[in-house]
């Protein structure tokens, strides 16, 4: 066990043998298989326990297959010997069972190894595609960011030198380039906004499932019911409520359960989040976050209501079918 513990967080640093951690288990492994040997008079099963361990240590790359090719023909000479001097003499011995056993075991481990490295090249792999595909993510967002930010700009510098040079000659023709300024920094604004929105966007079934991990990872025991028609509900609405309620059951909530639903009630989409609600609940909970949540859904059409019952906390957002964009 220490040495396939040892295996599972090797690196190429690791060296071949730790005498702290190795040489517990080599006695081990030597007594023991000298008394098998003495007890059954068989030279395979008496080596066998320390081979084994020798094929678990962590040898370079090819060096562990010569390994195991040696051991193997060692243990099958031992085998043969075995049988001249003890089994020959007492056929009614299962010498096939045992030469099976001791003859496999060596291929059966280094092949577990094998696929144990296979696994975990497949998850740095993963982790290495997962990171590749940030680093593109990353570099088109900066070139949507470059592009957008790049047009505005050289727009807004050339009229506003144009509006320099007609200051002089003409001032209402130049106060109309200044007006033509500020409206394309205010373009420019909204495009950045909606390229951040568009970035951000996330599936409400994706948003409610991340928001129910995270719960789940504060220790608390935490659900979700989803509407089968999640999809046409208003993402831009409910997803920032989703995230801001459950940032507030997080920071408020007693931490025992969490109980997320979205659905529809006929015209009405309705998102509710209970949760177990502190004793001495702070103020702060009706504070500016509750207040962004109700002007949010009120731009919408929608509504917010805030439910107290004993130690059970409920906000509930409603929102109009077909107000705000779907998923």
């Amino acid at each position: 066990m220490p040495l396939l513990l040892d295996y599972r967080h090797r690196t190429d640093a690791t060296p071949l043998l730790s005498r702290r951690h190795h040489i517990a288990s080599f006695l081990i492994a030597v007594a023991y298989g000298a008394a098998a040997g003495a007890l059954t008079g068989s030279w395979a099963l008496g080596v066998l326990p320390a081979l084994q361990l020798i094929m678990l240590l962590n040898w370079p790359p090819g060096v562990r297959l010569r390994v195991v090719l040696a051991g193997t023909a060692l243990l099958l000479t031992l085998t043969v010997i075995d049988y001249r001097l003890v089994f020959e003499a007492a056929p009614e011995r299962n010498w096939f069972a045992l030469a099976f056993f001791v003859l496999m075991l060596p291929g059966i481990t280094v092949t577990s190894l094998w696929w144990w490295d296979v696994l975990i090249r497949l998850d740095r792999a993963r982790i290495a595609e997962a990171k590749l595909a940030a680093t593109q993510e990353r570099l088109r967002v900066a070139t949507d960011v470059h592009d957008l930010q790049g047009h505005h700009l050289q727009v807004i510098a050339l009229q506003l030198e144009l509006a320099e040079r007609l200051m002089p000659q003409d001032g209402a023709a130049g106060m109309e380039q200044l007006r033509a300024a500020r409206a394309s920094v205010d373009d420019a604004r909204q495009g950045t906004r909606d390229l951040a929105m568009r970035f951000r966007s996330v599936p409400l079934r994706d948003e409610l499932a991340n928001a129910v991990d995270l719960l789940r990872a504060a220790g608390t025991e935490a659900e979700a019911t989803v509407d089968p028609e999640w999809a046409a509900a208003p993402a831009s609405v409910l997803g920032p409520v989703i995230s801001e309620t459950t940032t507030n059951v997080l920071r408020h909530g007693g931490g025992e359960w969490a109980r997320l639903a979205l659905t529809r009630a006929g015209r009405m989409w309705r998102y509710e989040i209970s949760n177990d609600a502190t004793a001495d609940l702070p103020p702060s909970v009706d504070g500016s976050g509750l207040e962004g949540i109700a002007r949010r859904a009120e731009e919408h059409g929608g509504q917010l209501e805030v439910l107290r019952g004993g130690e059970e906390f409920t906000v509930v957002v409603t929102v109009p079918v077909g107000r705000g964009d779907a998923a």
